[in-house]
């Protein structure tokens, strides 16, 4: 059977993958819905009309949440309780969010801080758990193009949010102030959806093992590998795998600054990932509605290129499912920051050289041209710093950190997205599209740091990958621990007969 035939099981890895990425969708909608109800004048109003520090502090709140729930919930619920169950408790955090926000009281912004600071606790949560889900359940062959649609999710999530936005936008008249709420509370749907469909995947292997449940580890791995002996092979390098960790490294997350490997690793894992949010993508989702209100009259006209971005976005992001274990993470990084930042150099250039109507925004070829620059600087992103940030985190580290690794880095995107999402707002008041300039540098910077330090870990055993980093073979090195072991453990029972033997002749 050749490694690449869609047979039964595959399909079901499929699946299984999917539910996972689903928690993708929290985010991308999320995202979204803050980006939308800006642009509300009945959210305006009820919200006491919030100024440009205000809007900022705002996403500041879901920040804040999303890096404590990554940071110091996010590792430790996926360790101690399971991915699955990470990703449900994230799920229904951002259930009790959804409902804070949706009906804060009018005027008072701290109830819906409240909600967006819990909801990002709760996505950070889940948001650690699921490409940790994916990435230990997906064979080595098509983990990268399964990891794709986590990302690709994220469009998904920008798709139904900004659609709904859309339809609200043009119907404000017979919505009054539903015209926002019914954006906010759509974010049940997903993880409504989610938390029915969990109970129909298995658990992690790797989690089982480490938690010395070997039985459950190969039931789970009989339920995605074709045959009994992929499940035994890739049953017993796990557990040479994590024999390795325990004896040589550490069992727990102190193994991140002990290990020279992991520490290197941790360190590239966060630059990757702030760099993803600073690419210009951070702004974009979270103000595009603000930047093309300096282009565009009509609220409903920028709905509408908010919505088909979301749509578009969907597509770009599948491109990664050929490309990404053709060419592998290095090569689409590396075009991906180039391509972004050439197109953040011109689309500076088209705004801020072209003169403004006596109405405030631009003539119609140049606001085409604006949208027709953004929407190819998506198309460069969402395969390249889009989703293959997120499959090479989800992939370079070992079992013993994995989640607790995973989830700090993520959450580095929150991290730089807080920083910059505080001074942008200011900054594209008061600079216009010139600030897109410094989006530009950072992109040729974030290419150039690729081609010098990241390896290329395309198609290469999660227990394996190690060895790119300058570390140990985990499967080798746990293989000839468990060799060591046996040896004493049979030695020691030789022993014990040979001096039941030599009590035995002293009783004669």
């Amino acid at each position: 059977m050749g490694r690449f035939t869609m047979t039964r099981k595959r399909a079901y890895n499929w699946y299984i993958s999917c539910v996972a990425a689903s928690c993708m969708v929290l985010y991308g909608y999320d995202a979204s819905v803050f980006n939308s109800v800006q642009g509300s004048k009945n959210w305006l109003a009820w919200m006491n009309h919030p100024n440009a520090n205000t809007i900022g502090s705002i996403n500041t709140a879901y920040t804040v949440g999303a890096i404590f729930g990554g940071f110091f919930l996010g590792g430790p619920c996926a360790d101690f309780l399971g991915r699955k169950l990470g990703m449900a408790i994230g799920c229904v955090l951002v259930i009790v969010a959804t409902f804070m926000q949706t009906f804060s009281p009018r005027h008072d912004l701290a109830c819906f801080l409240a909600g967006r600071c819990i909801i990002g606790i709760g996505q950070g949560i889940a948001l650690t758990a699921g490409p940790i889900y994916i990435g230990e359940l997906a064979p080595p062959e098509i983990r990268g193009k399964i990891m794709t649609f986590w990302q690709m999710f994220y469009s998904v999530g920008s798709f139904i949010c900004f659609w709904i936005n859309y339809a609200c936008t043009n119907n404000v008249e017979k919505l009054g102030e539903w015209d926002w709420r019914l954006v906010v509370i759509f974010q049940l749907l997903v993880p409504t959806l989610i938390l029915a469909l969990l109970p129909t995947v298995p658990g992690s292997p790797r989690w089982y093992v480490k938690k010395g449940q070997n039985e459950k580890a190969r039931e789970a791995l009989s339920r995605v590998r074709d045959t009994e002996e992929e499940v035994e092979r890739e049953l017993m390098e796990i557990r040479e795998a994590l024999e390795y960790e325990r004896e040589a490294i550490s069992s727990n997350y102190s193994a991140l600054w002990k290990d020279k490997s992991l520490r290197k690793r941790m360190v590239l894992a966060l630059i990757l990932n702030a760099g993803q949010q600073i690419t210009g993508q951070g702004s974009l989702n979270s103000y595009s509605t603000k930047i093309y209100q300096k282009v565009f009259s009509s609220d409903s006209q920028i709905a509408l290129i908010n919505a088909l971005n979301s749509t578009f976005g969907i597509f770009f992001t599948l491109n990664a499912i050929w490309i990404i274990d053709r060419f592998g993470r290095k090569f689409l990084l590396i075009v991906g920051g180039i391509g972004m930042g050439l197109c953040m150099i011109i689309v500076s250039a088209v705004e801020t050289e072209t003169p403004v109507l006596a109405n405030g925004s631009k003539s119609e070829p140049v606001g085409i041209a604006i949208v027709f620059l953004l929407f190819l600087f998506i198309l460069f992103y969402k395969p390249s710093w889009g989703a293959t940030v997120w499959i090479w985190t989800s992939e370079v580290f070992s079992m013993n950190v994995r989640a607790q690794a995973v989830g700090m880095a993520s959450q580095t995107q929150n991290v730089a997205n807080a920083i910059v999402q505080q001074f942008f707002p200011l900054f594209l008041e008061n600079e216009g599209f010139y600030a897109f300039y410094m989006f530009a540098g950072i992109n040729f910077l974030l290419a150039a740091f690729v081609w010098f330090f990241i390896p290329e870990t395309k198609m290469v055993p999660l227990e394996e990958i190690d060895t790119l980093f300058g570390g140990a073979n985990h499967v080798t090195q746990g293989e000839e621990v468990m060799a060591n072991q046996k040896a004493a453990r049979i030695g020691h029972e030789e022993n014990e007969k040979a001096d039941t033997v030599t009590v035995e002749h002293a009783k004669n």
